[in-house]
């Protein structure tokens, strides 16, 4: 990346911009787009909302919905080996568009990963946001080397943060636009992934959702973060993680712009005590047994959901956020086992019924041992119980 848009190697994301001149002038110029998505949500957020409460499950197995971030940078050689001690059988692998020189390494690290489903995250920069020319030379270089290996491919990452470098969901259109006329041309067989904004911020996904550009996603990505608002449970805006997900659900379905599936591209919490590799302040961080516990948790409610087609947990190896961390050799975190944990009970479980009383939380599946019953509460783990079927 380059400056201002710098990057932050321990946190894996974009540096903030210091350059606050910079992001008055960009969002001034950006102010029509801002307008037109403060319209657009204004209109469809409240349509949404009425729709949620009409709207049925689908029907999400457990052998679709586990995936898991690698990246080339972090234990390349152990990885593989990790992976099949987890028995995770999906994978998000990030390819930064400005680390084009590596496209090779890139390549044959995801070729190593023969037995797996794997999906491409493909990040960008304010150059290819500025330079359709440039970005379609580099995306036909990708595409053109993972063709028959790699068919799914997220199309930009965390659209509404400047230190992305996008300051308008009109930038990003025009951005996606780049890959879905690639698609169009020479590989209709594709699977393109947007609009990825993170967090809560419902304004910006309603406007990549209803426009008139010519464009479609062939399926909605999110980055749908609950950190800072502690447990999965907790609710923002009166939305706890479920009510997010049904809004979100509502507003796909009510587009013409997407099929009808909803991929959580990228969650996590951050740790406590790992700075600089925390991605947020201490306030937000939490410590390794309460990080352990969420995200069974909120593996849990997006599968009861039954409207999520695949979680991606951000991410295998991280100091600051990862199941294991690395910075003196391999450390599996108590959440390694958790998640090796979850997964042994639910990669081949099918929805039957979820229920929340209160405090307690009962999320009831078919297996082929039996039935299983999820039950958990704010203060407690999950616990994995089977009953014989009737």
């Amino acid at each position: 990346m380059k400056a201002p848009f710098a990057w932050d190697t321990y946190s894996d994301q974009p540096s903030i911009i210091r350059d606050k001149a910079l992001k008055r002038q960009m969002r001034s110029s950006a102010l029509p787009s801002l307008i037109k998505t403060f319209l657009i949500a204004l209109i469809m957020l409240p349509i949404a909302f009425l729709v949620t409460f009409l709207l049925p499950r689908k029907k999400i197995r457990g052998d679709e919905f586990f995936g898991l971030g690698v990246n080339l940078d972090k234990e390349p050689n152990t990885t593989p080996y990790l992976l099949d001690e987890l028995n995770v059988q999906k994978l998000l692998i990030r390819i930064p568009l400005w680390e084009m020189e590596k496209l090779d390494d890139y390549v044959a690290f995801i070729k190593t990963f023969t037995h797996k489903e794997v999906t491409i995250a493909l990040l960008q920069d304010r150059e290819h946001i500025t330079s359709p020319t440039l970005t379609r030379d580099h995306l036909t270089q990708i595409f053109e080397a993972l063709d028959g290996f790699c068919d799914s491919y997220v199309i930009g990452s965390t659209i509404n943060r400047a230190k992305w470098g996008f300051f308008s969901v009109n930038e990003y259109l025009d951005f996606y636009a780049v890959a879905y006329s690639l698609k169009k041309e020479r590989f209709p067989h594709f699977k393109l992934i947007g609009s990825n904004v993170i967090d809560f911020e419902l304004h910006f996904t309603a406007h990549t959702l209803f426009h008139l550009t010519n464009i479609r996603f062939d399926a909605l990505g999110t980055l749908l973060y609950v950190d800072r608002r502690g447990a999965p449970e907790n609710s923002q805006l009166g939305f706890s993680l479920l009510g997010k997900i049904n809004l979100i659900d509502a507003l796909i379905r009510l587009s013409s712009k997407t099929s009808n599936e909803l991929i959580i591209t990228e969650t996590n919490w951050p740790i406590k005590n790992t700075a600089p590799y925390a991605p947020t302040s201490e306030h937000e961080c939490v410590s390794e047994e309460d990080y352990a516990s969420f995200m069974v948790r909120y593996h849990l409610l997006a599968f009861a959901s039954q409207k999520v087609s695949c979680v991606y947990w951000h991410q295998l190896i991280a100091p600051g956020y990862g199941l294991i961390d690395n910075r003196e050799g391999i450390r599996k975190r108590t959440a390694f086992e958790a998640y090796k944990t979850m997964l042994s009970h639910l990669s081949d479980a099918k929805f039957i019924r979820y229920r929340q009383k209160g405090d307690e939380y009962l999320l009831i599946c078919s297996t082929p041992r039996g039935h299983l019953h999820v039950t958990w509460t704010l203060t407690s783990a999950p616990i994995y119980t089977y009953k014989a079927t009737a």
